[in-house]
């Protein structure tokens, strides 16, 4: 099975991108990929909606990971922005009749937020092992093998 959800990996000073969800509490920024749309080109998308960040790039492709959890194959894309975002910022995203989405920054190293999904632990550990595997050049904050 190909991938069917896209989830971006956006890092800044070490501390990966979060938000929370006004219902479903702290999640990763991913989304399903529509028709035509590869990973990356999702990603970039669900960034838009959710985030209101337009001006990112997808840096590298990470893989697909099996999350065993609703037939959910992962997409896994590290994304860029050019210049630094805000450490919080709340935006309003048209999903499920519109809801506000509080962004912020989590540490890479620390244990997934208390509040998120048993899935978004799990998917921060695979994130956190294939992100161990990029080089530091692309990655500030974060330390990669040689």
């Amino acid at each position: 099975m190909s991938a069917n959800k896209a989830c971006l990996l956006l890092l800044q000073d070490g501390k990966l991108l979060w938000f929370r969800h006004p219902l479903a509490g702290c999640q990763l920024v991913k989304g399903t990929i529509e028709p035509g749309e590869g990973g990356a080109q999702a990603a970039l998308r669900e960034l838009r909606e959710e985030a209101g960040i337009g001006h990112a790039r997808a840096a590298r492709d990470l893989g697909e990971w099996q999350s065993a959890y609703q037939d959910q194959v992962w997409s896994f894309t590290l994304c860029e922005v050019a210049a630094p975002l805000p450490e919080v910022w709340t935006h309003f995203c048209a999903d499920d009749g519109g809801l506000s989405l509080d962004f912020f920054w989590h540490p890479l190293t620390a244990a997934a937020p208390t509040d998120s999904h048993p899935l978004y632990h799990r998917a921060l550990a695979e994130a956190r092992r294939r992100l161990a595997d990029v080089s530091p050049p692309s990655m500030p904050g974060v330390r990669g093998r040689r």
